[in-house]
C-alpha cells in the first residue's frame, strides 16, 4: 500500500486535511525518493500524523441565561523544531479536518521562518459574530479553563486566527493568569501594553506585500502602478491593502462573506480607514461602502476574481478561489497570485496557476509574516523587553527575504521558472525532517 492510500484510509472523513496532504505530497514524495534517508525513517508518514489531538466540551451561559455548548480543539502537530505554535480559530466551520490541515500547513510555514517553532492549531465552532462582549468573555473563559492544561511558553503557544482578535486573546490570557497565578507568554497577539509585539496586527498583511516585493526584485520591477484585487476585509486584507497603497499600487477590490466591492478609482488610505472602522468598530457589512462611496460597485454573493488585475491576493478563507476563478484571472492578465489566507486556492486552481507558469505563492510562504512576528513576540516575552516598531519591522523584512530565498533554492525548475509552491513545500519539510531524524523515533 502506498503512503497516500494509507493516509487516505486513516483520515477518510477529513477532506481539507487530505487536500493539504495531497498538495504537499506532489513535491515532497519525489524529493524523498531522491533522498532515501527520509524514506527509511518514514518521515512523511510521521509528519502527517499529529503528535497529539485534544477535543473538549466548552459550556457557557449566554445573555438570556441559556446554557450553550460548543466544542474546543487543539491539534499539536509537530514539535521537532520548537514548541507548538499556531492560531486559535472561532468559526462555525471549525472541525478536526480543518484544524489538522491548518496545523500541518503551520508546521511547514513555521519551519520556513527559520524560528524555533513547531506546528499546531486549535479553536472552536463558536461564532463570535452577533455575540455581546460579555458572551464572548464567558465563552473565552470557559475555553481557556480546559485549554490551559495543554499549553505553556515552552510547550504550546497559541495565537489568534479567524474570529480571534485582541479582544478574545485578552479574555483568554486573563483567565489563564487567574487559573495559573502567573504572567507568562502563553499567547501571542496580545495587546502591546501587556506583552504584545509592535506591528503584530499588521504583520501578515505587511509580510504578504514584502514577499511580492521580493518576487518583483527578481524581475527588476516594483509595485508602483500595479492593479491588485484582494478578497477579505479582515485583519490580513486590511493591512495588505494599506501596505500596497504605501507602495504605490492600486487596490480595487475587497470582500466579505456576502459579496465584494469594486472601486475602479482605487481604495485610498481614507477609504480603507472607513472600511476598517466599519468592520472593526461598527461590525458592519462591506456593502455599506457604496453608501459612502457611490462611485464604487457592490456585487452581492460574488467573488472578485473576474476583475482585471496584475496581482491577486486571496485573503479570506480556504478554498475560496476555484479552477474557474483561476482561469478568469489568467485570461485577464494576472501574473502574480499570493495567498494571504490559508489554502484559499483549490487544488484545481493551483494546478492551473502552475501550468500557466505564473508566480503563485502558497500561504505557507506568503502569509508567514504573522507567525514570524508571533515568534518575535515570544522572544520579547522571554527577554521581558519590548522592541521598537522599526526593529520588529526590520526583522520581519529579513525573515520574509529568507523565506523567499528558500523558495527559490528549492523551487527553481530546469527552464529557470521559480515554482514557489514546490520551493515552500520542500524548504519547509527539510528542516523538520532532519530534526525528526536527529531526535530518534519519537
Amino acid at each position: 500500500m502506498d503512503i497516500i492510500t494509507l493516509i487516505e484510509q486513516k483520515n477518510q472523513s477529513e477532506p481539507e486535511f487530505l487536500q493539504a496532504v495531497h498538495e504537499v505530497a506532489e513535491h515532497i514524495l519525489p524529493y524523498i525518493e531522491k533522498n532515501p534517508k527520509y524514506k527509511k525513517y518514514k518521515i512523511f508518514e510521521r509528519i502527517t500524523e499529529p503528535e497529539r489531538v485534544i477535543i473538549f466540551r466548552v459550556p457557557w451561559v449566554d445573555d438570556a441565561g441559556e446554557i450553550q455548548i460548543n466544542r474546543g480543539f487543539r491539534v499539536q502537530m509537530n514539535s521537532a523544531i520548537g514548541p507548538y505554535k499556531g492560531g486559535l480559530r472561532f468559526h462555525p466551520s471549525v472541525n478536526l479536518s480543518v484544524l489538522k490541515f491548518l496545523a500541518f500547513e503551520q508546521t511547514l510555514k513555521n519551519s520556513l521562518t527559520g524560528l524555533p517553532m513547531g506546528g499546531g492549531k486549535g479553536g472552536s465552532d463558536f461564532d463570535p459574530k452577533g455575540k455581546s462582549d460579555n458572551e464572548v468573555m464567558r465563552f473565552c473563559q470557559s475555553f481557556m479553563t480546559e485549554l490551559y492544561r495543554h499549553i505553556g511558553s515552552n510547550l504550546d503557544v497559541p495565537a489568534g486566527d479567524i474570529g480571534v482578535g485582541k479582544r478574545e486573546i485578552g479574555f483568554m490570557f486573563g483567565q489563564y493568569k487567574r487559573i495559573q497565578n502567573e504572567f507568562t507568554g502563553i499567547l501571542t497577539g496580545k495587546g502591546f501594553e501587556w506583552g504584545g509585539s509592535r506591528i503584530r496586527p499588521e504583520a501578515t498583511g505587511y509580510g504578504l506585500i514584502y514577499f511580492i516585493q521580493e518576487i518583483f526584485k527578481t524581475q527588476g520591477d516594483n509595485l508602483e502602478g500595479k492593479t491588485i484585487t484582494v478578497s477579505g476585509s479582515g485583519n490580513v486584507a486590511q493591512f495588505a491593502v494599506e501596505k500596497s497603497i504605501q507602495c504605490g499600487a492600486k487596490v480595487v477590490t475587497m470582500s466579505d462573506s456576502n459579496g465584494f466591492i469594486y472601486d475602479a478609482a482605487g481604495i485610498t488610505a481614507e477609504k480603507l480607514a472607513f472600511i476598517t472602522e466599519l468592520k472593526e468598530v461598527k461590525r458592519g457589512r462591506l456593502k455599506e461602502y457604496i453608501d459612502q462611496y457611490p462611485e464604487a460597485q457592490y456585487f452581492e454573493g460574488q467573488k472578485p476574481w473576474n476583475i482585471k488585475c496584475d496581482i491577486a491576493l486571496p485573503c479570506a478563507t480556504q478554498n475560496e478561489l476555484n479552477g474557474d476563478d483561476a482561469q478568469k484571472l489568467i485570461d485577464n492578465g494576472c501574473k502574480y497570485v499570493a495567498e494571504g489566507a490559508n489554502m484559499p486556492s483549490t487544488s484545481e486552481a493551483v494546478a492551473i496557476f502552475n501550468a500557466a507558469k505564473i508566480f503563485y505563492v502558497p500561504g505557507k510562504a506568503a502569509n508567514a509574516g504573522g507567525v514570524a512576528v508571533s515568534g518575535l513576540e515570544m522572544t520579547q516575552n522571554s527577554l521581558r523587553y519590548a522592541w521598537f516598531k522599526e526593529k520588529v519591522d526590520d526583522r520581519l523584512h529579513t525573515i520574509i527575504k529568507g523565506i523567499h530565498e528558500t523558495c527559490v533554492r528549492y523551487g527553481r525548475e530546469e527552464d529557470g521558472h521559480i515554482n514557489y509552491e514546490k520551493g515552500a513545500n520542500i524548504g519547509g519539510f527539510v528542516k523538520v525532517a532532519d530534526a525528526m531524524i536527529d531526535q530518534g523515533i519519537v
